[in-house]
């Protein structure tokens, strides 16, 4: 039986009442992510002069993105308003108690939210989403999963779309994919003037071929070539190659 929570350094993810556990997905975008640059923060208000990033967590699950992104702006000395939202209400209550424990509860919300439905007075900064994308796949008997492993709740078409709608002018879109979607999602980003800055190609050993794309986007027009980069999280005689420990040195315990 697996465990109901996962520990990290500095926090602890309960996941029992969540579809989908902490998995390395997760992990390698909240680690990956790049963040936005600290010159071009959102004003908490107009009459305010604190300063902060806006960040959107897409399908928060347990929280983990947004704790792992909360634990790294704090780090650098950032001040943060990271937004979970979630459509299903168990992993929505779970992640406002696993943020409530963590030394950034402050920094932290989570709400019961489609996507789709999103409005807000103040464009974000960083948008994250490990979403749902088994597109054509036969379905999990469990609901809960189900919902969270497959698009019919949110397609790629409407992820960007959404995303685009609300992030700042000079913000970054960052995602975990299967290999399959690169084309569709730089199609679609394209459409909505979204640009890859950063692509991954994760491989889960050398040898192997690809099975996961980190990718970042933004609308920022003058990049001429995005970093493409690979990745291996294995090595040929250890299941964490140098790179994954090096990615996740400040988070596994």
């Amino acid at each position: 039986m697996s465990s109901p929570f996962f520990r990290f350094k500095q926090f602890t993810v309960w996941h029992d009442r969540c579809a989908m556990k902490v998995g390395t997905d997760g992990v390698l975008l909240g680690a990956w992510c790049p963040l936005p640059n600290t010159q071009y923060p959102s004003p908490i208000s107009e009459a305010s002069n604190i300063q902060y990033l806006r960040i959107l967590d897409i399908g928060t699950g347990s929280g983990l993105i947004a704790l792992m992104l909360a634990q790294r702006l704090h780090s650098r000395g950032d001040t943060s308003a990271i937004v979970g939202i979630d459509i299903d209400n168990d992993a929505v209550e779970q992640s406002q108690i696993n943020f409530q424990q963590s030394p950034w509860a402050n920094s932290l919300i989570s709400q019961e939210c489609r996507l789709q439905d999103m409005q807000t007075p103040h464009a974000f900064d960083l948008i994250v989403s490990n979403p749902p994308y088994f597109q054509d796949s036969l379905k999990n008997p469990n609901a809960q999963r189900a919902t969270a492993r497959h698009t019919d709740t949110l397609g790629y078409a409407e992820l960007i779309a959404h995303s685009a709608r609300l992030l700042c002018k000079d913000g970054i879109l960052a995602l975990v994919l299967p290999i399959e979607a690169e084309q569709e999602i730089l199609a679609l980003a394209a459409e909505q003037g979204l640009y890859p800055t950063h692509i991954t190609h994760v491989h889960s050993k050398p040898g192997k071929p690809a099975k996961r794309l980190l990718i970042a986007l933004s609308p920022i027009t003058d990049i001429r070539y995005p970093i493409t980069d690979t990745f291996y999280i294995e090595s040929a005689d250890a299941p964490r190659s140098e790179e994954y420990q090096a990615l996740t040195a400040e988070f596994y315990l």
